[in-house]
């Protein structure tokens, strides 16, 4: 009996799970430390507070850039400080399925006329000792689980800082944009009132012209209003407030990088996606219940008791004695076929997700990177032929206006053109940046953009007016 009950207290503290130094912090910086290369830093003391405030308030002396943006995110983000403390419940969970179930002790005294009787009862839950060992495996899974979704939301919060970002600065660089378009339409405005005034303007014509400065103004408007949005936006993501709001923007978004090659794209998205990679720790974890489901069909409730009594007369006489009380549930109408089917039905459910999870990702992987490579073929296009051929016009209608071969109107003509142009040049970098930053999330995880970008109603209001001439 002793042999047996050390080999049981061996198995029962091989069995249970002991609490990590960070909270299981160090896989999820593994996860993502090699996508993102910042600091993960669960908030969990005062100190570490200020310690994140400190370094927060350092990065916002400069000029904001994606990286650095992501980098205060991680740190002040509370919504992703709220993710890393449901880590910290899972794993107290985690802990708590691993303990052996305490034993029940009860204490009763019956007193009569003739005897006195105590009864002193230990029950234990033997069937739960006996899967302890299986039920703690799966509570590990699960603790594996949630640090992968941590590391989930963790690159979920950089990605949407990031685009929040790239469409904060495009705002920004559209804005300052229109401004020079409305001093133009504003200038050439002026110049129609004073020919119409001596006659050398129609009506018809200053009407165009006094139509583009105030669709112009009001683009103007819209764009300003766009800007600051998105800049609340992005404001939002870093967990900003108070003093904390007049951070520094860039003027203009980045010039394109080279473009990456990637042939064995779905490949890697298979191997390294985090939303995949839960997928089939939950498919294992079932496939464990199920096992375990079917070992504990027929019997799903055994206790043994341990019983000591004494008895005490009423002439004095005394006596004790003690045994073994074995209680468990007969199977005489439920067999244990309900549960068995369900954790079959399960788990089949189980495996067709995980299938379908693995088609979704090798379709997003594909999409995304024909986006990033036709965005940036776009953008290209624009940076290399469009505007530089526009700027050749442009210089080339300034030359024949000094020559007096073309009038006023032509070169303001092409101007507004010219400015078309720069829009649509300015969002075409903003789409291929927004369809970089998927192309990483499409491959590691994070949360694929939900809504797609507002259609490019700035050029196209722009367009009409400059047309006409």
């Amino acid at each position: 009996m002793r042999a047996a009950l050390a080999i049981a207290s061996a198995l029962l503290l091989s069995a249970c799970q002991t609490w990590s130094p960070d909270g299981g912090l160090s896989v999820v910086a593994g996860i993502v430390g090699d996508d993102l290369n910042k600091d993960v830093v669960a908030l969990r003391t005062p100190e570490e507070a200020q310690a994140a405030r400190a370094r927060v308030k350092t990065l916002l002396r400069r000029p904001l850039t994606a990286e650095t943006a992501v980098r205060i995110a991680l740190l002040n983000n509370r919504g992703l400080q709220a993710a890393y403390n449901e880590l910290g419940l899972a794993e107290a969970a985690m802990v708590q399925a691993s303990l052996p179930p305490n034993p029940s002790f009860s204490l009763s005294r019956i007193s009569t006329s003739i005897e006195i009787e105590i009864e002193r009862r230990i029950v234990a839950d033997i069937l739960a000792l006996a899967t302890l060992p299986a039920r703690a495996e799966i509570a590990a899974d699960r603790f594996w689980q949630a640090q992968l979704r941590a590391a989930e939301e963790t690159l979920r919060v950089a990605a949407e800082t990031r685009r929040a970002f790239y469409r904060a600065v495009a705002a920004r660089e559209l804005s300052g944009l229109l401004e020079q378009a409305k001093s133009a339409a504003e200038t050439a405005t002026e110049l129609a009132r004073r020919l119409g005034e001596t006659g050398a303007m129609n009506k018809l014509d200053q009407a165009r012209e006094q139509v583009f400065y105030a669709e112009v103004t009001a683009q103007l408007a819209t764009a300003r209003q766009r800007a600051a949005s998105e800049r609340e936006r992005l404001t939002r993501l870093m967990g900003l407030w108070g003093g904390d709001l007049d951070f520094k923007l860039p003027d203009a978004l980045s010039t394109l990088p080279r473009p990456k090659a990637l042939p064995a794209i779905e490949t890697e998205a298979v191997r390294r996606r985090v939303d995949l990679q839960v997928a089939r720790i939950e498919l294992n974890a079932l496939a464990k219940s199920y096992g375990l489901t079917h070992a504990t069909r027929f019997i799903n409730l055994l206790e043994v008791s341990g019983i000591s009594k004494t008895q005490r007369e009423a002439d004095g006489a005394r006596g004790s004695g003690g045994g073994v009380e074995v209680e468990f549930q007969l199977p005489i109408f439920d067999f244990g076929e309900v549960r068995v089917r369900q954790a079959e039905q399960t788990y089949m459910q189980g495996v067709n997700r995980l299938v379908e999870k693995a088609v979704n990702v090798r379709s997003e992987a594909r999409d995304a990177y024909r986006n990033y490579r036709s965005t940036y073929d776009i953008a290209q296009h624009y940076q290399n032929e469009v505007v530089p051929l526009r700027k050749i016009i442009s210089d080339e209608m300034i030359l024949r206006y000094g020559a007096m071969q073309i009038d006023v109107f032509a070169l303001l003509a092409e101007a507004r053109q010219r400015i078309n142009a720069s829009l649509a040049a300015i969002e075409a970098r903003r789409e291929f940046w927004l369809a970089h930053t998927d192309l990483g999330v499409a491959v590691v995880g994070g949360g694929m953009s939900g809504t797609s970008e507002t259609s490019r109603t700035v050029a196209a209001g722009t367009a009409e007016p400059g047309g006409r001439h």
